[in-house]
């Protein structure tokens, strides 16, 4: 049985309540089956090019209007070696609007959704009623709970940009191009005219340390820098 938190900020009235539980039902009743989008949208990022600089970062919070805490996009320093043999690259990482996400099933009101048209995996806010299910489930961590509000809340590819003819966000703040988004079936195929993709680079779907693409089958391609780069 699903519990409803009595201070979140959805269920101040009866009637939220009422459509919060009627959504919960609905859900039960419903088999879940991946969506299929007209053209999945997904990110290409260039672990080899990224400076770090995090102007993707602050441009999601921006967007997004965050407080600390929550990290929509996130960027990781990756560094090892031994001297004179070392190395660093980053990776840069935000939902990923998986073919299959684990995040969108686990949610007992159907609060996250996938869009036809786009692939895009949004959050209705209005039924979010904060259990972390979601959060739990992603194994990238793309779905946080803010706890400001009591809501889970996550990336959304800046969805009304999208349907703007707009860049996301991080994507636009990106001073290096590194970052980009398009089809993510021309991106694996290295067929999107893109700068993140530099003459005689191939895009991977899989780098080192991150989960396996089977899982959720991510919407994402890399540039893998040499180190980075998965055998096989």
């Amino acid at each position: 049985m699903t519990s409803i938190p009595k201070n979140n900020p959805n269920l101040q009235s009866e009637e939220a309540v009422a459509r919060v539980k009627e959504a919960i039902k609905a859900k039960k009743r419903t088999y879940y089956e991946p969506v299929k989008p007209q053209v999945q949208v997904g990110f290409v990022h260039n672990n080899v090019d990224c400076i770090g600089c995090r102007a993707c970062e602050i441009a999601c919070k921006d967007k997004n209007g965050l407080n600390a805490g929550p990290r929509f996009r996130r960027v990781s320093y990756v560094e090892g070696g031994t001297f004179p043999n070392v190395y660093a690259y980053k990776v840069n990482m935000s939902c990923n609007h998986c073919a299959e996400p684990a995040c969108l099933p686990t949610c007992p009101t159907g609060a996250i959704w996938k869009r036809a048209d786009n692939g895009v995996v949004d959050i209705d806010s209005t039924l979010c009623i904060g259990c972390r299910r979601c959060e739990a489930a992603c194994p990238y961590g793309a779905p946080q709970f803010d706890p400001e509000d009591g809501l889970v809340k996550k990336c959304n590819m800046c969805i009304d940009e999208l349907e703007a003819g707009r860049h996301p966000y991080c994507v636009a703040a990106c001073m290096m191009r590194v970052l980009d988004i398009g089809p993510i079936d021309q991106l694996r195929a290295g067929q999107f005219a893109t700068k993140a993709i530099g003459p005689g680079e191939t895009p991977v779907d899989r780098i080192k340390n991150l989960a396996n693409p089977e899982l959720t089958k991510p919407s994402i391609v890399f540039i893998a820098h040499r180190q980075g780069k998965v055998d096989g």
